[in-house]
């Protein structure tokens, strides 16, 4: 697998998360995992993603703290 065709994966990995996390016609529960799933990439790009989420005014309160807690977790490691 080349460098590029990795990257891209990830990329499509993130937008499929986001995406799941932003769904309103899905579960409270499979959102809050999507959440959790960006926090766990642990990477630059899941950072930006998680702050989207958590400027996201659509979403509901606790999973917008939930999206910023882990964006904070990621900074802390030092990503």
């Amino acid at each position: 697998m080349t460098e590029y065709s990795a990257e891209g994966e990830k990329l499509d990995e993130l937008k499929k998360m986001a995406n799941i996390a932003t769904d309103m016609q899905l579960s409270e529960k499979m959102r809050i995992q999507a959440i959790n799933g960006l926090g766990d990439m642990g990477s630059h790009d899941s950072l930006v993603v998680l702050l989207n989420l958590a400027a996201n005014e659509r979403l509901h309160i606790p999973e917008r703290d939930l999206a910023l807690k882990r964006a904070r977790e990621i900074v802390k490691k030092g990503k």
